[in-house]
């Protein structure tokens, strides 16, 4: 038996100590109200930190994701939802919801609804659209426009759901409703799914669409639009109250929430905290809220929404740790990690130079490694966050298409995508950021990353022109590639706008642009 190097031990001692104080960092408390403590709203916790605690095999796997277990629903797949049940989870999609049963390795869908004002998609023509390989912007554009006939528009149904503690889906729809689902039957799934109750939004934001969805530490449902917030009883009876910002501002992305109450959401121009005091929705300072600028930039040409950032904000530091912060990339066309005080701005502290506000905590410009960088490095994904440590993509390419569907299909098999990421950690004796590592060759579409706790690392979903579609896991301490889960080119490998999970035995759950897939990586073929 060969005996390993010296500095290959300590190598190996180093990343053992780096993952143990991974899996001890402070995490966000749980919040009773949710199904789950992880995957039962989008970005895993109320944190919206992208970090699960489920360990991950390293190496290099070639999967033909068409014989995997997979349910058909489209084209958007946000993620695949906790149940109150480890034997069931939710599947959320642009489409409605379905109900899956995981239990034993499977992966098998049990029921499924429309969500209201939808129709289900027959299997058959998602996988005439979905299940082929895009070789044209003119294809992509059939795809959406004719196939499907639908527009950019259907990209935001749902893309922000929450499931409760009574097993109910909050789902949110581009026509201006909140639909709760829930089953016909809790001890017989298979009766079916029904509409518990709908909600009409239009008479309180108007012609905005409705993005984001939370439970407070209390219970309550909290539900934002473009221009607003509002919380709700969450039987969703009776009158919300309701938060309109300042004309101009447009969110984008949804929002975090403490157990304190605090809900922290960001427009293309303003961080804001507003807080649940549980009796009222309140913008008082003395109830803890603030406002801080940041900087904005212009609307870029691919995949981003909006001006301002594309990031649902973060929480960072929990418990006994020092510094409490809420972090988000800005929308300059280069942009910043940017970090805010979450709570009082700590006594003595002055203003940083260059910043928009006081509340800024640090500030720090992204390369992703970028020698010579195009005019915009930018990313329309949230920040992945573990202790102090934080991960950001560049995925803005140079060249898009103004409808996202098409632009998401069409970009890495088409067009040129934008490559970059960088990892960053927070120190809190500096109160400063540094960068940790850069990956330059690295691609990120248009999927959120996700990291695992428990393995120390960190995947991206991204195409390249010799291998095509993968998920690819980078170590969170030096950027290595240390797994890669390769699907060819089929168009099924892209997961549009999705989030990356894997399943707590380490299967990954790939969120494809043609409906969430099971991948028992035990049984792939390793390369």
């Amino acid at each position: 038996m060969r005996k390993p190097c010296i500095g290959a031990m300590a190598a190996l001692l180093l990343a053992a100590g780096t993952a143990a104080h991974a899996v001890e960092a402070n995490q966000p408390a749980r919040n009773p109200f949710l199904a789950a403590e992880k995957y039962a709203i989008t970005h895993f916790d109320p944190s919206q930190s992208d970090a699960f605690p489920y360990a991950v095999k390293p190496g290099f796997f070639n999967v033909d994701i068409r014989n995997a277990p997979r349910v058909v629903n489209g084209p958007v797949n946000i993620m695949t939802l906790a149940s109150t049940s480890p034997n069931f989870m939710w599947g959320v999609s642009s489409e409605g919801v379905t109900y899956i049963d995981v239990s034993n390795g499977g992966f098998r869908e049990v029921a499924r609804a429309a969500a209201p004002g939808n129709k289900i998609v027959p299997a058959a023509l998602h996988e005439k659209v979905l299940g082929e390989r895009i070789t044209s912007i003119k294809q992509a554009e059939d795809a959406v426009f004719k196939t499907y006939g639908l527009d950019w528009t259907r990209v935001v149904n749902g893309i922000y759901s929450v499931v409760d503690n009574d097993n109910h889906v909050y789902y949110n729809g581009q026509d201006g409703r909140i639909s709760m689902f829930g089953l016909v039957d809790e001890k017989n799934p298979a009766a079916g799914i029904k509409v518990m109750k709908t909600v009409d939004m239009k008479p309180i934001v108007g012609k905005a669409h409705l993005i984001g969805t939370g439970i407070t530490y209390d219970g309550k449902f909290v539900v934002a639009s473009n221009v607003s917030i509002s919380v709700f009883d969450r039987s969703l009876e009776g009158q919300p109250q309701t938060i309109r910002f300042a004309p101009g501002e447009i969110v984008s992305n949804s929002f975090a929430i403490d157990e304190k109450g605090g809900i922290y959401i960001a427009s293309n121009r303003v961080m804001h905290k507003v807080v649940w005091t549980g009796a009222k929705l309140s913008e008082a300072e003395a109830d803890g809220a603030w406002k801080a600028e940041y900087e904005h930039g212009v609307q870029p040409p691919a995949v981003k929404f909006g001006d301002g950032t594309g990031s649902t904000p973060t929480l960072m530091g929990f418990g006994d740790d020092e510094d409490k912060l809420v972090v988000i990339t800005d929308g300059a066309n280069r942009m910043h990690l940017v970090a805010f005080w979450r709570d009082q701005i700590p006594t003595g502290w002055t203003q940083i130079p260059g910043t928009k506000s006081p509340r800024i905590a640090g500030q720090i410009g992204i390369t992703a490694g970028l020698r010579h960088p195009p005019k915009f490095v930018q990313s329309e994904q949230s920040v992945v966050v573990n202790g102090y440590g934080a991960f950001v993509v560049n995925n803005v390419a140079e060249k898009g298409h103004p409808d996202k569907l098409v632009d998401v299909l069409s970009l890495g098999p088409v067009n040129k995508p934008a490559s970059g990421a960088e990892r960053l950690e927070w120190d809190p004796k500096k109160h400063a950021w540094r960068s940790v590592w850069t990956r330059n060759d690295i691609v990120s579409i248009s999927m959120v990353p996700s990291t695992s706790s428990a393995s120390n690392m960190v995947f991206v979903n991204g195409y390249y022109p010799k291998s095509g579609w993968e998920v690819t896991g980078l170590d969170w301490n030096t950027g290595k590639t240390v797994h890669r889960v390769s699907f060819g080119k089929s168009n099924l490998g892209n997961g549009a706008y999705a989030i990356i999970q894997y399943m707590s035995n380490g299967d990954l759950l790939f969120n494809s642009i043609g409906g969430p897939t099971r991948i028992a990586l035990k049984h792939a073929a390793a390369k």
